[in-house]
């Protein structure tokens, strides 16, 4: 049996395989819901927030420092009723330090 290799597009990967048309699907998810907040978020921080995971109706956010999270959690409530408003069903918001990469 002869097979030939070729390379093909990660989208039309994505799109064909179910495990990872899931992960497309939630990452696109994750963005936009951080789109959705981001005005709520005060100018400083925006930089330093990322989207992370969801998990059913946890989402997490990926924040580059403790004082950002400390921050942050003050204002899980607003950004909790802001997502809800729009449609999604958010019970839990984590914030998850990374710290920043060199």
């Amino acid at each position: 049996m002869h097979r030939r290799h070729h390379a093909i597009p990660l989208l039309q990967a994505a799109r064909e395989a179910p495990t990872l048309a899931r992960l497309t699907e939630l990452a696109r998810d994750s963005g936009e819901r951080l789109r959705q907040i981001e005005p709520l978020l005060p100018p400083g921080l925006r930089a330093t927030v990322k989207p992370g995971p969801i998990d059913g109706e946890n989402w997490c956010l990926l924040v580059d420092s403790s004082s950002a999270a400390a921050k942050l959690r003050q204002l899980l409530p607003a950004l909790m009723a802001h997502l809800r408003s729009k449609g999604w069903a958010v019970q839990t918001i984590r914030l998850k330090v990374q710290g920043r990469r060199a």
